[in-house]
């Protein structure tokens, strides 16, 4: 019940507005009997639960009638205030992505952070945090053994001078080959900024390359740093460990923090330079709940700081060149290796009229042989896990189909023998059926190959080879990434087999030979950053051959060899790839030359799904016309069903809106967010509003 003399006198009542993690309009106004300082975390009631939220205002007067409005439970002062930079950057990302505040801030903190059960009850101990210092069996990290910093090639030198001489914003695209030392160039960055006492976020795409990352940095970083000095953030520790990295971070214990994407989200309240390795990756863009782009939101952090932002990578994105070639980006290059080795010799191996033996051909099998007898590594790269994607029946032509996705189960098989039918998209899995379900026939066959079963072909025909597999199968639990690559990088595996998670970032000293399988399946996808996606992926994994030699080699299999994303492989040629690309790009009218949002809408029937989109279509002229601006530079398109329409038992559409013009889109989904979850109530669908996707 309110407090009924705080209501007879609302002025003796201090109004507090609350970010809450909930998808409704907000924020939510409460009372405290005392100012609550904007960017403190907060428990209060919300319906019949308690919440944990963000304290983003002090207004003057609530926005509703004072009799209705609640009291504040509890203010948690565990961890220092938000600052007035991380409050604008969550205020900015809710903006642009169209998302409730509440959905930006409170989904980047820790887990022990937003929970209200962490805080009251008998084993809260005084919260997370106190429980966190109060452990006193924190095992001490070993000093790391400090390293010998590498002479510079002049390339390097040029960029770590250039670098050195900038003073506030200024986006800088580190336009490096594989192998060129950029990371050399980022530690030379850091160590400067973080002699003048600030702190430096340095980001990466995927988790398992922060592990050979972090030692690299702790060897040179440490003596400056300190032991705690150094963070690390992403979604594979522990929420304890989780927790730990924030909390230093946002005390500003740490003054380096090494991430994925959600590290764009720390509270570095003294940050001085964000640099994005890979800055390409498409894991930069979050796939569910806010789904933002985390390059993106580094440039614009970098932008309101003031400070400095370093893009850096061999192949990059469209988007990124293009602000290069106009001089919006400054384009520092590193054109040649860093050690005394040459780019990798890539040859085209045309598949159209060879005998292939489990979908090697027989001159990467001849290569595989010859580096074996040199004691080289080989990385057989084939992006796609499981033993075989489809099981079929050679009598009928039944086929392994997931009963709840319009998709094949993969066949996986385990170490033990056994076999199941996995679904890649909702989870089902099954035993392997003994006979055809359909006509009974026991001769059922695998379809397709993947890492398995290349693996498990390599291991016949190569009977003393040491193979090793690394996917996301073969690293489930934790620390087995870690281990898998440790062993590489030691020399004790001879042929590694892996997806898209060994093809980037990794230095691999004994790796001659890379052979690329499959590398087709990307030509001609609907997507049209497809052939995008396809060159830097290619020439990522072909970067790790002969990192420490002259004899690097890179054999691609393909049955289309004139392709041009092929040529311009050949030639090692990003610049003429881009060019050709951004022309087809601007002919087209697509990003980077236009700008683009996507609906999705889910439903037990597709029907369902692309009526709420049909209506969402024609809502800027129906009842709420008035409230629309003007449609001149909109383009909606009409509602097509997703490539993979029914997933989990869900059926899936999808509605395009595009524009030349960034400011008008925005305007036009600020009022079209508005009421889309009115109608979507009606409709009884589930619904996401994206900007900028990356897939359509």
């Amino acid at each position: 019940m309110p407090d009924t003399d705080a209501v007879q006198n609302p002025a003796a009542v201090c109004w507090v507005r609350v970010a809450l993690d909930v998808p409704l309009p907000g924020p939510f106004d409460y009372r405290s009997d005392a100012p609550v300082e904007a960017g403190l975390r907060v428990i209060v009631p919300f319906g019949r639960r308690k919440m944990i939220g963000v304290v983003v205002d002090n207004p003057a007067e609530p926005s509703f009638d004072p009799k209705q409005i609640k009291p504040i439970e509890e203010v948690l002062r565990d961890l220092p205030p938000f600052d007035g930079d991380w409050l604008r950057l969550a205020r900015f990302a809710a903006e642009y992505y169209q998302r409730p505040l509440g959905e930006v801030m409170l989904p980047t903190l820790p887990p022990p952070l937003r929970k209200p059960s962490a805080y009251q009850g008998k084993r809260s101990a005084g919260g997370p945090v106190a429980r966190l210092d109060g452990r006193k069996r924190k095992k001490a990290r070993a000093p790391a053994e400090a390293d010998q910093p590498p002479a510079l090639n002049d390339a390097q030198q040029a960029a770590v001078e250039t670098l050195a001489a900038l003073n506030g914003f200024k986006p800088v695209l580190l336009y490096g080959v594989t192998g060129s030392g950029k990371t050399e160039v980022y530690l030379r960055a850091a160590e400067r900024v973080l002699a003048a006492g600030r702190q430096v976020l340095l980001m990466v795409p995927e988790i398992n390359l922060t592990p050979q990352l972090e030692g690299a940095l702790r060897a040179r970083l440490e003596a400056q740093l300190g032991p705690d000095g150094l963070a690390v953030m992403h979604s594979g520790l522990s929420d304890g460990e989780r927790l730990d990295a924030w909390s230093r971070v946002q005390r500003g214990q740490a003054r380096m923090l090494l991430g994925t994407r959600m590290a764009i989200f720390a509270p570095l309240s003294e940050l001085g330079l964000i640099i994005v390795d890979e800055e390409h990756d498409a894991s930069y863009k979050q796939q569910d709940g806010l789904r933002y782009s985390a390059r993106d939101l580094a440039v614009w952090r970098a932008h309101d700081l003031n400070v400095p932002v370093v893009l850096g990578s061999a192949t990059p994105s469209l988007e990124t060149w293009q602000h290069a070639e106009r001089g919006r980006y400054l384009r520092l290059a590193l054109p040649g290796r860093a050690r005394a080795s040459s780019l990798p010799a890539i040859k085209l191996v045309d598949t159209r009229r060879l005998q292939m033996k489990q979908g090697l051909s027989p001159q990467l099998l001849d290569a595989i042989g010859q580096r074996l007898e040199r004691k080289e590594q080989s990385l057989i790269f084939l992006n796609r896990r499981g033993y075989a994607p489809v099981l079929h029946c050679q009598s009928c032509a039944w086929v392994s189909n997931c009963p709840r996705c319009t998709a094949f189960t993969v066949l996986h098989r385990s170490g033990n023998g056994g076999n199941r039918l996995h679904c890649h998209h909702c989870g089902y899995q099954a035993t392997v059926p003994r006979a055809c379900p359909e006509c009974g026939d026991q001769d059922l066959a695998p379809m397709g190959r993947g890492t398995q079963r290349i693996e498990e072909h390599l291991a016949e025909l190569f009977p003393e080879a040491r193979i090793l597999r690394i996917d996301a199968d073969s690293t489930r639990r934790k620390g087995s990434a870690e281990a898998l690559f440790a062993s590489v990088h030691a020399g004790e595996v001879d042929i590694l087999v892996g997806t898209q998670m060994v093809a980037k970032g990794h230095d691999f000293a004994r790796l001659g030979l890379v052979g690329v399988l499959n590398a087709d399946s990307m030509l001609f996808a609907h997507d049209f950053r497809a052939p995008e996606r396809l060159f830097a992926q290619l020439m990522q994994v072909a970067g790790r051959a002969g990192r420490h030699q002259n004899n690097g080699e890179v054999l691609i299999q393909t049955g289309y060899p004139e392709q041009p994303v092929y040529q311009a492989l050949l030639r090692h040629d990003y610049a003429g790839f881009a060019r050709h690309a951004l022309d087809e790009r601007e002919s087209t009218g697509l990003p980077p030359y236009a700008y683009q949002a996507l609906l999705t809408a889910e439903a037990r029937e597709l029907a369902t799904a692309q009526a709420f989109l049909q209506q969402a279509r024609a809502m800027p002229e129906g009842e709420w016309a008035a409230d629309f601006p003007p449609l001149d530079a909109i383009m909606l398109y009409d509602p097509v069903p997703l490539r993979v329409v029914r997933v989990a038992n869900v059926e899936r559409a999808q509605l395009l809106v595009e524009s030349t013009s960034r400011p008008a889109l925005q305007e036009f989904l600020r009022v079209w967010s508005h009421y889309l979850p009115y109608l979507a109530n009606e409709a009884r669908v589930r619904w996401q509003l994206e900007v900028d996707p990356l897939e359509i």
